[in-house]
């Protein structure tokens, strides 16, 4: 998380105003389509959803502010589809036909088809892999998040851990085993998986004024983001 986008415990931006009970059951027709274009893009193999989601939070501030929910996914695919070069800006715009500099033509061995959704959906992407890093923490120690919360390898870029939880100490409750880091990954600098963990904080460490401090809140915490406490 990274700019406009990492809005937890954030003060300032108003209530939260749920949408009309029913609302969610009978979304809009381009709600759907929005979907399923995501869904089709992101079955062609062109980015991994690290990149996806920082195509979304690295949005303009004002517009990802005005946007609604889809609208972001909408403007981070059309950035990621002109980035891979898979279409221009022209093309978007209706101004130009194929001047992309990637024809999808060349991708469609991994088009998603009508018969493969359910069963992709079902599936998932599972970013568990092999690692040489060894873990350095184990369930029941104590650790401290890294301050300030962000990505060492690409400065501004994407990261997991969020603002909020930035120099908070916590307990470490599991470790999910090695994960793809979305640091790297995001960028295009590979997947150097490394040990994710769930780790345990109070609300009260989080944050100063908590409406329940006997809370507790539970993230999981890529090896990278931790420091013995």
């Amino acid at each position: 998380m990274s700019r406009v986008h990492d809005m937890g415990g954030r003060f300032g931006d108003g209530p939260v105003l749920p949408e009309p009970e029913g609302t969610a059951a009978t979304p809009p027709v381009w709600h759907k389509r929005t979907l399923a274009i995501t869904l089709a893009c992101g079955a062609l193999g062109a980015w991994p959803i690290d990149a996806a989601r920082r195509a979304r939070e690295s949005l303009a501030p004002r517009d990802y502010m005005r946007f609604t929910y889809y609208e972001k996914w909408l403007a981070g695919l059309a950035d990621l589809l002109v980035e891979r070069g898979l279409v221009s800006r022209d093309e978007l715009q209706g101004a130009a036909s194929g001047t992309g500099k990637r024809p999808v033509q060349a991708l469609t061995p991994r088009a998603l088809t009508a018969d493969r959704v359910a069963p992709a959906l079902a599936r998932g992407g599972p970013a568990t892999r092999d690692s040489d890093v060894k873990a350095r923490f184990a369930p029941g120690d104590a650790v401290r998040t890294r301050r300030p919360a962000a990505n060492r390898l690409v400065p501004g870029g994407h990261t997991r851990l969020p603002g909020y939880a930035a120099g908070a100490c916590g307990r470490v409750l599991l470790c999910h085993g090695a994960h793809v880091l979305p640091d790297s990954n995001a960028h295009g600098l590979g997947e150097r998986p490394e040990p994710l963990y769930a780790v345990v904080f109070a609300a009260a460490e989080l944050w100063s004024d908590p409406e329940s401090p006997s809370d507790e809140v539970v993230l999981d915490l890529w090896q990278s983001y931790l420091e013995h406490a």
